[in-house]
């Protein structure tokens, strides 16, 4: 199958192009945000060889089987760039990552109504309060390539990802952070991060980083379910996370500690750090659940059955 996607969410493409498809990842000169290409900052992403670039003159002859849209603008650049109809020429499935933002009442997602389109939600919570009215809705929960147990917890801090704290600033929970520096050490890495005191690490040098914290702090007050999170769990590392949005069901009981009080997170992640036995017993916990649930075969096999049955009817 011959897939047409844009590269915008660097972690999850990574796991989507792991599959027996040809990928077509569109890039423009500059790499602007429509035509990013593969990864080109050295030790981020590994893609394999069936992931290729195309520009946009060379889509009309690409033979397309299936489109997967991520923003809503990629539905207008489908006709100008291929020439086909989406939904109707070629089968689009448009793939939400976030939650909705506004007045619960006004979440309608921007792709409702569109005929001919799937809308795929990657957590239950983003499908139960986003609005789609009669447009077909799917749940494919995240799945990434097993990174290896690499814990050691050996330095006694906590590891925090957010990308953009500053601009994203409560929805990540940036302005918690100073709350649990009472408490305990704090390590910030994230695109971005500096402003905040943190680090930027390409991402194979995060995955070695992260397990060396004795935890991972999820302050996360409103997004999707962070990949993140997820590649901190199958790293072997305890969690301790807000209660928002994917969260209680992302980390069952005995793989950390979720609550809405931030006083109870902050005095959980102070006893894994005096205690570094519960603490790997915990890790070891979460990366158990998390490659049940969120295991790259399991994510691949539940598209594979999506892209059969919406290319092939």
């Amino acid at each position: 199958m011959r897939i047409l996607l844009w590269h915008v969410h660097g972690s999850w493409t990574t796991a989507f192009v792991q599959g027996g498809h040809d990928y077509l990842i569109p890039v423009l000169p500059g790499r602007p945000p429509d035509g990013r290409g593969r990864p080109s900052r050295p030790g981020t992403f590994d893609w394999p060889p069936n992931a290729t670039e195309i520009a946009p003159a060379g889509l009309r002859s690409a033979g397309i089987d299936v489109v997967i849209t991520q923003r809503t603008n990629e539905l207008g650049l489908i006709t100008q760039w291929t020439g086909l109809r989406p939904g109707v020429d070629v089968p689009v499935v448009y793939l939400e990552h976030n939650a909705p933002q506004g007045r619960i009442a006004d979440m309608r997602h921007p792709a409702a109504g569109v005929p001919g389109v799937v809308i795929v939600h990657v957590t239950h919570f983003n499908e139960l309060f986003w609005d789609c009215g009669p447009t077909r809705t799917v749940v494919i929960e995240h799945g990434i390539p097993d990174p290896g147990y690499r814990y050691t917890g050996e330095l006694p801090t906590a590891a925090v990802v957010v990308n953009e704290p500053v601009r994203r600033g409560r929805v990540t929970g940036t302005d918690l952070l100073p709350g649990f520096r009472r408490y305990l050490e704090v390590d910030l890495f994230g695109l971005g991060s500096e402003p905040a005191g943190g680090t930027d690490l390409p991402h194979k040098a995060l995955l070695d980083e992260l397990p060396r914290r004795r935890l991972y702090l999820h302050p996360v007050r409103w997004t999707s379910l962070g990949l993140s999170l997820i590649e901190a769990m199958q790293l072997g590392m305890p969690v301790v996370a807000l209660a928002a949005t994917e969260v209680p069901e992302a980390i069952p009981l005995g793989s950390g500690v979720v609550s809405t009080d931030v006083t109870r997170l902050a005095r959980a992640a102070r006893r894994m750090i005096g205690d570094p036995g519960l603490a790997r017993q915990m890790g070891q916990a979460a990366r158990e659940h998390a490659l049940a649930r969120y295991g790259l075969a399991r994510f691949l096999a539940d598209w594979d059955c999506l892209l059969a049955e919406v290319v092939c009817g």
